[in-house]
């Protein structure tokens, strides 16, 4: 991957994280309510993981603004998206997903995202060792 693309990859892992952050941590009541599932009786149960999402979203970003030093971000990525995967599968699995269409999505294309952020990963890295800093 040439930077340009590993800088563009990281823009729309950013904004991606950070929409999704913004509307389940904000706006998930109209979501659920729209998609006819129970709410949780407590908001903080969504709100915390919408905010981690976006914490990931901002992190995503700084690998954007600077590729090469924040190059370690696409290992976080590779294991938030496996962690996100594995929790919508498990539970969906067990019956016991709210929003499966949802939240169904949402993991398949977090599960696209991997091997972009791996192969970002191994090219930054590669640039390092042929490109050393000075």
């Amino acid at each position: 991957m040439s930077l340009k693309t590993i800088k563009r990859f990281f823009l729309v892992a950013a904004l991606y994280d950070i929409i999704l952050g913004i509307v389940f941590g904000f706006l998930f009541k109209p979501v659920y309510i729209v998609f006819g599932a129970e709410l949780p009786n407590h908001d903080g149960y969504i709100q915390l993981i919408a905010f981690y999402v976006l914490t990931f979203g901002i992190c995503f970003y700084l690998a954007y603004r600077n590729p090469q030093l924040n190059r370690q971000f696409a290992i976080l990525g590779v294991l938030m998206k496996i962690s996100f995967a594995t929790v919508v599968f498990g539970h969906f699995i067990a019956d016991t997903i709210p929003l499966p269409q949802v939240f169904i999505t949402l993991a398949v294309i977090d599960l696209l995202f991997i091997p972009f952020f791996i192969a970002a990963y191994s090219s930054l890295r590669k640039m390092a060792t042929t490109n050393p800093p000075k």
